[in-house]
């Protein structure tokens, strides 16, 4: 028997390890527990795309919450290394990139566990990002990286990594969307919001860098203003932008846009809905620009790098900062222009947790 344990912190890791997670409690030879550290905390929220999802309750919920970098990292290490200690498992698998994934891969080498993560080698070799200090150092102390996109196959070569621990196996968030995409279409959110397909804009944003600065913040909302002229913008809003919005007083601002739809944060099935949809997407998120890859759907990023090249030299993602003569022009190319031409990156099949769990089978 393998034992396994999984851990999740954040809503982008539960669409990651759903896959994997249901498909060893299938099989025989895997014994696997979830640990869910609540490094997102919004009990409503978990629940929502836990159900969505068709995961099982977390084994173990170790309700972390909100926090510095440090706070939340110690808080995990410290509650995650008392349950090691006492289940022992064969190895540890983490995702993504957040401040759990780096705790739970520190605590478990440290307790001589083998480490496995998913969505290994991706680079945006901007240090100032939190995710790319906890990424570099998680793969750093992992001895099996399955890695999404060639540019992680070759960061990985680069940083000294042995051939034999990294297995090129695709990606798992396009598992969850390719078995969660039907389902989607009995989400009634355009219904809703009195939307018609392929004729509104769908938008995240939550990265510090674009909302924790009131000039960068200011910029982004002044291309939104122009933007919802032209067409419907959907924004369901993280609580770190609501909480800026208010805090450099843009509230007044954001009102006066008829156009833009500002939400509360939707459960899983409601956003790729929303998405699926969309004419053009905005997003500063890492795992959007992937999902509208794999979908065909135009999307915008307001970043200066990506850690995820592979969507803009064969997906539909623009890398084109914040800048508002930048964004709309991009937004108006994607509105108006030649569609790009893009391709479905390797092996985004929707079969990257089938493999990972035969690696893990045949190496453990």
């Amino acid at each position: 028997m393998i034992r396994i344990v999984n851990i999740v912190g954040a809503r982008p890791n539960f669409m990651k390890i759903a896959p994997i997670h249901r498909r060893m409690l299938k099989r025989s030879e895997f014994s696997a527990k979830l640990i869910h550290t609540g490094q997102h905390y919004d009990e409503k929220m978990s629940k929502t795309f836990f159900e969505e999802l068709g995961m099982p309750e977390p084994d173990i919920y170790l309700g972390i919450g909100s926090g510095s970098h440090a706070v939340q990292t110690a808080g995990v290490m410290i509650e995650l290394e008392k349950i090691l200690s006492k289940e022992k498992p064969d190895l540890v698998l983490v995702v993504g990139d957040v401040n759990s994934t780096l705790a739970a891969a520190i605590v478990a080498s440290k307790l001589h566990v083998k480490v496995g993560h998913v969505e290994a080698g991706l680079r945006s070799f901007d240090r100032s990002m939190p995710e790319e200090i906890n990424r570099i150092l998680t793969d750093s102390i992992s001895e099996m990286l399955f890695v999404t996109e060639q540019s992680g196959l070759d960061n990985l070569a680069n940083e000294g990594k042995d051939d034999n621990q990294v297995f090129f196996v695709g990606n798992v968030m396009i598992d969850s969307l390719v078995e969660h995409l039907e389902k989607a279409q009995d989400s009634t959110i355009l219904q809703d919001l009195g939307l018609q397909p392929r004729n509104y804009v769908a938008m995240t944003l939550h990265r510090p860098s674009n909302v924790d600065h009131k000039e960068s913040l200011g910029r982004i909302l002044q291309v939104i203003h122009k933007i919802q002229q032209e067409l419907a913008v959907v924004l369901p809003i993280h609580p770190r932008t609501r909480k800026m919005i208010e805090h450099f007083g843009f509230q007044d601002d954001v009102a006066q846009m008829k156009g833009l739809h500002l939400l509360d944060p939707m459960g899983y099935l409601d956003f790729l809905r929303l998405m699926s949809q969309s004419r053009v997407v905005l997003t500063d998120s890492g795992g959007i620009q992937e999902e509208t890859t794999y979908l065909g759907i135009p999307c915008i990023t307001l970043r200066e790098n990506t850690e995820r090249p592979v969507t803009i030299t064969l997906g539909t993602n623009q890398l084109v900062g914040t800048q508002p003569e930048q964004l709309i022009k991009a937004f108006d190319a994607a509105l108006h222009g030649q569609p790009k031409d893009h391709q479905v990156p390797p092996l985004w099949d929707g079969k990257a947790s089938e493999r990972i769990i035969d690696i893990l089978q045949s190496q453990l």
